[in-house]
């Protein structure tokens, strides 16, 4: 492999971890379509400068596997669009005006976001407004992925959170951006997972109808 490609190769393993992860060796080489020797000078590095973690996972049939993840460290690497001025700036308003405050503060921005996107959903089907509402996260750093669940539900899958500092703190971040979900989609929208509150990704479960 030509030495000038390795780094971009690293990002590829990392955005992967981020997206699929936990992988094993061989899926990665897969994936990759690289050897699975390549994999492992690539996860090394990756390990030497402490952005993975590994877990031995017992199989039903053969030997256990080793399987590769991102640590917190790498977290910091994905984009990130807040700043630690926000968190001070809603500290001080909460102290100073009480947490009621803070969530008429979001509720309006969730007013604001769902007017504005909502001019992207007009006169288009459910399928059409949930690849829309991806386009939107994905325009925002938050990584997404669609699926569909064997009973007709889509699933979106948020891999990253641009606001993770924030959501950890306030929950009301989180709250709002389900709700403008619904409001932007017109259909029940249901959260099964979340970044903030310790699972590896927000899952979002959206209903065919009322």
């Amino acid at each position: 492999m030509n030495r000038d490609t390795e780094p971009s190769t690293r990002k590829v393993v990392m955005s992967l971890l981020r997206t699929q992860g936990p992988l094993s060796v061989g899926v990665l080489a897969k994936e990759l379509g690289i050897t699975e020797m390549a994999v492992r000078r690539h996860l090394n590095t990756l390990d030497r400068d402490g952005l993975i973690q590994s877990e031995l996972v017992r199989q039903a049939m053969g030997r256990p596997l080793h399987m590769y993840s991102l640590s917190k460290q790498a977290d910091e690497l994905f984009p990130k669009k807040y700043h630690t001025l926000t968190l001070d700036i809603l500290e001080e308003l909460v102290a100073e005006e009480g947490e009621e405050k803070l969530n008429r503060l979001f509720e309006r921005r969730e007013d604001k976001l769902a007017e504005r996107y909502g001019l992207r959903m007009k006169g288009k089907s459910l399928p059409e407004k949930v690849e829309e509402l991806a386009r939107i996260q994905n325009e925002n750093g938050y990584m997404v992925s669609l699926e569909q669940a064997e009973n007709g539900q889509m699933i979106l899958n948020e891999h990253n959170c641009p606001i993770s500092q924030v959501a950890d703190q306030y929950s009301t971040a989180c709250r709002c951006e389900l709700n403008l979900f619904r409001k932007l989609l017109g259909v029940p929208v249901e959260r099964t997972e979340c970044l903030a509150k310790g699972g590896t990704k927000c899952v979002y479960r959206i209903h065919s109808g009322g």
